[in-house]
């Protein structure tokens, strides 16, 4: 996947404002493999769902999706599936890791869908993030900061020609924040891939690209 636009899209529950200034919805605008992209947004103004509706999770919008010029609204579930396994990869605000399993196990789900990563690349991130000895600690255990950072390696462990990464550093402090962002690019340069970071106020420091208002 090379291009992934929106085209005058609008959550459904946006339908009846007249007051929407954006320059994600009700335009027409393209993320394009291999570039940096920030989407800067105030609390409530459709930062999350805007993630949602490009991974597929969500369909309450009007105006089109489109991969590489594909209405993603056609879609069926092993499209979806396929897609998400190699060319989308995306950090949930809300994380959504599995609390019972230790943050090993949660990383191993994904990467056991397509053995991407070895073991020997997967624990150097762990000892990189700072949290080398939680390898085997529960999910639910961890501070929101940690588990963050098991997101993070999640996400990374899978192909992908673009990550999405939803307010990734909320929890993290600045050196914790620098060096998530710069093993996250490290990894998306070498996928040649698209990142699109988004966030309601503290945000990765990297040198964006492009910089849309939602």
């Amino acid at each position: 996947m090379n291009k992934i636009q929106l085209q005058n899209a609008l959550p459904k529950v946006f339908a009846q404002r007249t007051d929407i200034e954006s320059d994600i919805w009700k335009t027409n605008v393209a993320f394009e493999r291999g570039h940096l992209y920030l989407v800067q947004a105030n609390s409530g103004t459709g930062k999350s769902s805007m993630c949602s509706y490009i991974i597929g999770y969500r369909h309450d919008y009007s105006g089109q999706i489109l991969f590489d010029n594909d209405d993603i609204s056609r879609y069926g579930t092993s499209k979806w599936v396929d897609i998400r396994k190699h060319s989308l990869s995306h950090i949930f605000q809300e994380l959504r890791l599995f609390p019972e399993l230790t943050a090993m196990e949660n990383v191993e789900i994904k990467n056991n869908l397509t053995g991407y990563k070895d073991k020997k690349q997967i624990l150097s991130w762990f000892d990189a993030f700072g949290i080398g000895d939680k390898v085997d600690q529960k999910i639910g255990k961890m501070s929101f900061g940690q588990q963050q950072r098991v997101a993070m390696i999640r996400a990374l462990v899978q192909p992908f020609d673009f990550l999405l990464a939803d307010e990734p550093i909320s929890h993290l402090d600045e050196t914790n924040s620098r060096i998530m962002a710069e093993i996250m690019m490290e990894e998306a340069k070498k996928q040649g891939a698209g990142v699109i970071v988004t966030s309601i106020g503290k945000h990765m420091e990297l040198p964006y690209e492009h910089i849309f208002h939602l």
